[in-house]
């Protein structure tokens, strides 16, 4: 009785979420080629027709990536970042080079989480790369600690999982000895790593592990006291709860997976980004129970809270679960389409 009613309340909650207008498409997958550009050839040169380089510039260039990520501006942020890593790297030659690498570093941090979203894994592993370059160039331990963070991404997205958590494992444990950054800020970028580490152990199955990395998150969480965006990153007891729902997803464990979906209020999560992830993972949940109608209903969602994220490779991967119910789940087709499911 107890998950019938769990099930009952999620779902007027996916319902009315999705009230109001669905977008009549979503948009174009954003190009990375002036990413790649950059990457290979270092030649943003119409990046110097912007701004002169100065911490005010530059930090202005950071925050508006951050900015444009927890949006889901994915296009624009796309777009923008080589301009934006030229400048970052330009202010080394104006006699701040740990200014410029901390910046730098920030930039790469961005764009490997922009690559990760657009499954571009390859691209993710050398933006990772010159991010925690850059990071060792600097004097910022969180900088370091973020760019850690990203290389694990980047290893357990080509499936390399055991390394993958030690390296996160291992950056949050050096960052618990830091005492050059702010309490919170600290806290925050360490409960990221524990976070993204136990998310790892669960998608190798190490349940235990992955358990116990995920406990380490929640105490840290607890010890910062609320949500936050802290150098563009969102941590605190909401992202826990978001992180609680993949790993049980990961395990198996879909029912446990919806009840802490459950204890999640939507509207209250502090960026865009946040909201559609959070309606995306629900879906999985819904998914592997086998509710095809609640998993729609939390696309649907998902799309309402950000267009651009809906058309990443793990909602693509649940039309064709949804396509078997076509006749009972109006417009899902016309969604198949918008998310780029149907060529």
């Amino acid at each position: 009785m107890r998950r019938r009613n769990l099930l009952a309340g999620l779902a007027g909650a996916t319902t009315s979420a999705v009230i109001g207008p669905v977008p009549a498409s979503a948009a174009a997958r954003p190009s990375l080629s002036g990413l790649e550009e950059l990457l290979l050839y270092r030649r943003p040169a119409v990046a110097l027709a912007g701004p002169d380089p100065s911490v005010a510039t530059v930090t202005a260039a950071v925050d508006a990536s951050r900015q444009d990520f927890g949006a889901c501006r994915y296009d624009r942020l796309a777009r923008a970042l080589p301009a934006r890593i030229a400048l970052a790297q330009a202010l080394g030659a104006e006699g701040m080079p740990e200014q410029s690498a901390t910046a730098v570093a920030a930039l790469y941090n961005t764009a490997t989480r922009l690559c990760i979203k657009l499954g571009e894994d390859g691209l993710a592993a050398v933006t990772a790369d010159r991010a925690l370059t850059a990071a060792l160039g600097g004097a910022n331990g969180l900088a370091d600690a973020e760019a850690r963070r990203m290389v694990s991404s980047a290893w357990r997205r080509q499936g390399h999982l055991a390394h993958a958590t030690e390296i996160a494992v291992r950056a949050a444990e050096q960052l618990a000895d830091d005492r050059t950054a702010p309490e919170n800020e600290r806290l925050s970028v360490q409960g990221n790593l524990y976070a993204t580490a136990a998310y790892t152990a669960a998608k190798q199955g190490d349940r235990a592990t992955a358990h116990a990395l995920i406990a380490e998150a929640a105490a840290t969480a607890d010890r910062l006291g609320r949500d936050a965006v802290l150098h563009g990153a969102v941590f605190g007891p909401s992202q826990v709860l978001l992180h609680r729902i993949s790993v049980c997803h990961l395990l198996g464990d879909a029912s446990q997976a919806v009840d802490h979906a459950r204890r999640v209020d939507a509207n209250r999560l502090p960026t865009t980004e946040r909201r559609a992830r959070y309606w995306i993972d629900v879906a999985r949940a819904f998914e592997q129970w086998g509710k095809a109608d609640r998993c729609y209903q939390a696309l649907l969602a998902a799309e309402q809270a950000a267009p651009q994220e809906v058309r990443r490779g793990a909602v693509r991967s649940m039309i064709p679960h949804l396509m078997r119910h076509d006749r009972t789940l109006p417009g899902v087709r016309a969604f198949a389409s918008r998310v780029g499911a149907l060529t």
